[in-house]
């Protein structure tokens, strides 16, 4: 069976397909993930027992029943043999601890975001880009950590999705304080809608103003090039306030 990845770059590591699921695979399976809370409250007992500094995140058994993982958070690294010793004793399995990062501690955890739709790593996001405060910048967004930060307390992942477009309008539209001529007259820009491309320009006699960008001039938005085209912000020039 041929696999297409549309325009995705081909993971490095591939699994082999050996055959489809049986009735008895899938039976067995779910048998395995009842047995999942039952095991993460043992590692969850042996782990205060021998009082290691980490979280226990999640708990999976393989298709086969053969290995048992324990997926957890900590700090700093761990020396864990003690506790995978006790757990090999009394699963009679194979046994496998692996260190995450909070990140990926909320993408097996799962949950909803604070636009109330499920995580975008437990969904469909497979692999996590790096997201900067200078993407909440470029947005006008608070910088208040409670309001820009996920479930897993990292800057929220949704801020590089149109960050790009914001970057590109900025670089035509006028900012905050600088001068344009208008219709009617000079003025300072006051304030500016990036969707509705809308400027709301203060005039000399004090009174403010919408304007479309189009109708400014002297801007970093010329007359003309609604959508800036590289040699229109060339020689249009800007002065600020």
């Amino acid at each position: 069976m041929e696999i297409s990845y549309r325009g995705r770059e081909k993971p490095s590591k591939l699994y082999k397909l050996l055959r489809r699921a049986n009735e008895d695979d899938l039976r067995r399976a779910a048998e395995y993930r009842v047995e999942e809370p039952e095991a993460y409250q043992i590692a969850l007992e042996k782990i205060t027992a021998h009082k290691l500094p980490m979280k226990l995140s999640r708990v999976r058994y393989s298709a086969d029943g053969d290995r048992i993982v324990f997926f957890f958070y900590a700090d700093h690294r761990i020396d864990f043999r003690a506790l995978v010793r006790d757990l090999a004793r009394i699963f009679r399995r194979r046994i496998e601890l692996i260190q995450i990062g909070v990140r990926d501690e909320a993408s097996l955890i799962g949950g909803c975001g604070r636009c109330g739709m499920p995580l975008c790593c437990t969904t469909f996001l497979n692999e996590i880009q790096p997201v900067t405060i200078r993407m909440a910048k470029t947005q006008s967004l608070s910088l208040t950590p409670s309001k820009i930060s996920g479930s897993c307390g990292r800057l929220l992942c949704c801020l590089q999705y149109e960050n790009t477009w914001y970057s590109q309008v900025k670089t035509y539209m006028p900012k905050p304080g600088y001068r344009v001529n208008t219709p009617r007259g000079p003025g300072f820009v006051e304030e500016v809608n990036l969707f509705s491309e809308i400027v709301k320009v203060r005039l000399r006699d004090g009174e403010i103003e919408e304007f479309d960008a189009n109708q400014l001039e002297n801007s970093r938005h010329p007359r003309g090039a609604r959508y800036g085209s590289r040699n229109s912000r060339r020689s249009c020039k800007c002065h600020k306030l």
